[in-house]
């Protein structure tokens, strides 16, 4: 999965499971959409499930390290980290 769209499509699905969203709402993120803070479903206990369901499903690893609050900050900040990882 190196397409950009299909790591777009996989992430906006994900969040949609993890979170609750449900298809529009996840559909309507754009890349200044906030995240962390801003959507009431996204809270600490989400952001664990939401690295774990990241791994599965784009086949990454993320380490510890690499995560900080400003990956979370918006939509485009995860989509650029994710596309970040499946490319290498």
């Amino acid at each position: 999965m190196t397409d950009r769209t299909d790591v777009d499509a996989t992430l906006r699905a994900l969040l949609a499971d993890v979170l609750g969203l449900g298809e529009a709402r996840a559909a309507a993120l754009t890349a200044d959409s906030g995240l962390f803070g801003e959507l009431p479903e996204f809270d600490s206990m989400a952001v664990a499930t939401v690295l774990t369901e990241m791994e599965d499903r784009l086949g990454i690893l993320i380490d510890d390290d690499e995560i900080d609050g400003e990956i979370f900050e918006t939509y485009g900040n995860l989509l650029a980290f994710s596309q970040a990882k499946v490319t290498g």
